[in-house]
């Protein structure tokens, strides 16, 4: 059984700067067991989650983004190029889904952003993504709240690049999450909000799932991780066993992260 969702050993090493940081039914909501393994692809749920976000989004224009400061190494440069998940990376996103649970911070919102309906360019979305998690967890601070998110991006012919991001928002602050994002969106990409480019939703369907249903939530939550892992290799698939394996497209920059306080070095400091 999955570490209660009521933990209160929070992780809030939120400190400002860069964060390293979209289903099934009804947005990654399944109502009594895992879906069994498949071997092909399953297109998204047509009337909602991540196929309305997608089928609806058309192209934006070009935001206007901060030039970068130039931080980071050969393995951060902006313009390395990925096609798939590696396995290092999956292991890194489901130690820091493990790690966020543990600490108090179960995640419980799923969103997909569709960086280029909004205007973002590819190279890009690092940027905006990271901007946008900058705001939710200075929204959330501002309320007594801490965080934690893991994100992944991916690219394809007909949906451009665009993130899953799954992330810990409390239930009583889901309505100031919600009122606020088209915001965050307008500030990032200097242009207005353009209709179904943001699509959130609770994981499992239901505010505070986490805590009334803690085992339902876990596995809507497995399903979930699922979705947002599919952009695997087909090597790092077999590895760990995912369900669902579809193309993730080429991507510029980094392809995945988590927040700061539940990545390696976090986890690492708490052994």
């Amino acid at each position: 059984m999955r570490i209660a969702a009521t933990s209160k050993q929070h992780a809030c090493n939120w400190r400002g700067g860069n964060f390293e940081t979209s289903p099934f039914r009804r947005f990654s909501e399944v109502s009594i067991a895992p879906p069994k393994p498949q071997i092909h692809a399953i297109p998204p749920n047509a009337e909602s989650g991540t196929g309305l976000a997608i089928t609806n989004s058309t192209l934006g224009v070009a935001a206007h983004l901060p030039k970068r400061t130039g931080r980071g190494g050969a393995r951060n440069r902006a313009s390395r190029e990925s096609h798939a998940l590696t396995a290092a990376q999956i292991a890194n996103l489901k130690a820091a889904e493990r790690h966020a649970a543990a600490s108090g911070l179960p995640f419980t919102r799923m969103l997909t952003i569709h960086w280029e309906a909004a205007g973002v360019p590819l190279q890009g979305m690092a940027r905006a993504t990271g901007r946008f998690t900058g705001l939710m967890a200075k929204a959330l601070a501002r309320h007594g709240s801490c965080s934690a998110w893991l994100w992944v991006h991916e690219n394809g012919d007909w949906k451009g690049g665009h993130c899953h991001l799954l992330a810990h928002v409390p239930a009583d602050l889901v309505h100031v999450f919600t009122g606020l994002q088209r915001g965050w969106l307008r500030r990032i990409t200097g242009q207005p909000y353009r209709k179904r480019v943001i699509h959130s939703k609770p994981i499992g369907g239901r505010l505070g799932l986490e805590t009334g249903n803690p085992d339902l939530h876990a596995i809507n939550l497995d399903v979930a991780l699922g979705y947002v892992l599919k952009g695997a290799s087909p090597e790092a698939a077999s590895q760990f066993s995912l369900e669902r394996l579809e193309p993730g497209g080429r991507v510029i920059g980094k392809r995945c992260g988590t927040s700061q306080n539940i990545g390696a070095k976090a986890r690492k400091a708490k052994d």
